[in-house]
């Protein structure tokens, strides 16, 4: 990402700071690329608006309450594209990010009535409560898939573990064997939390490059639509 920065614009918005979430690299920048173009979308925005109003003051037949709002109209199709291309991004986060969490919890196939099986479960079963979890996290550590599957892929129960514990043991076997999808999850997540937490910046940057709040500028357009009736021509009758 070569975007200059633009001094006006708060460097919380950069397209820059995707890169940063944890999990950002290039393997899962594809994935987090409709990210960066939103926020691209709303930095580069912002500054539009600014040299919009710099250009406004060089008008001479605006005075500054038409200067205003002229920069207004602006900032509000910035805002409308903006905030519909973050919302869009969150929406296919939400989703991408369900869908992994699904994929990291589905229970591991598991030659289940196998012999072997049995008695490893068997064995977990026999060991004091404390003991099971870690043994099982022993074996995810391990690469004992045989030993993990026997655990993980039948009721926990037959283990002797909480079904909770199984599902937090589940997820972490799950990120030990695929750990590009562990990654791609994490910076999904990273990306999501991101745009939660800056994109209620885009009222507040584009408030300060126009100039005026919202309802200050409404004001001078209620008063200049007033004013302009005063120019439309009344059938007589």
């Amino acid at each position: 990402m070569s975007i200059d920065v633009d001094t006006r614009v708060s460097i919380s918005l950069h397209p820059r700071n995707v890169e940063e979430v944890d999990g950002y690299d290039e393997d899962t920048a594809p994935v987090l690329g409709g990210v960066v173009t939103a926020f691209d979308e709303a930095y580069q925005g912002i500054g539009q608006v600014y040299t919009a109003r710099e250009k406004a003051k060089q008008n001479p037949t605006w005075n500054e309450a038409q200067q205003v709002i002229q920069v207004q109209d602006l900032a509000d199709k910035v805002f409308a594209r903006a905030a519909k291309a973050m919302d869009s991004q969150r929406l296919t986060l939400e989703k991408g990010i369900a869908h992994l969490d699904k994929e990291m919890t589905t229970p591991v196939e598991s030659r289940a009535a196998h012999p072997i099986s049995q008695e490893i479960r068997a064995h977990i079963k026999s060991l004091p409560s404390a003991s099971r979890m870690g043994f099982i996290k022993q074996a995810i550590d391990a690469g004992d898939h045989e030993t993990c599957q026997a655990a993980l892929g039948a009721p926990a129960y037959l283990s002797g573990v909480d079904a909770g514990i199984q599902s937090t043991l589940l997820r972490l076997y799950r990120e030990k064997s695929n750990p590009a999808m562990a990654k791609r999850l994490k910076a999904m997540q990273g990306a999501k939390a991101l745009l939660d937490e800056r994109s209620g910046l885009l009222h507040a940057e584009l408030e300060k490059a126009v100039g005026l709040p919202p309802h200050k500028v409404q004001q001078l357009r209620n008063a200049k639509s007033a004013a302009e009736q005063a120019f439309v021509l009344k059938e007589r009758v």
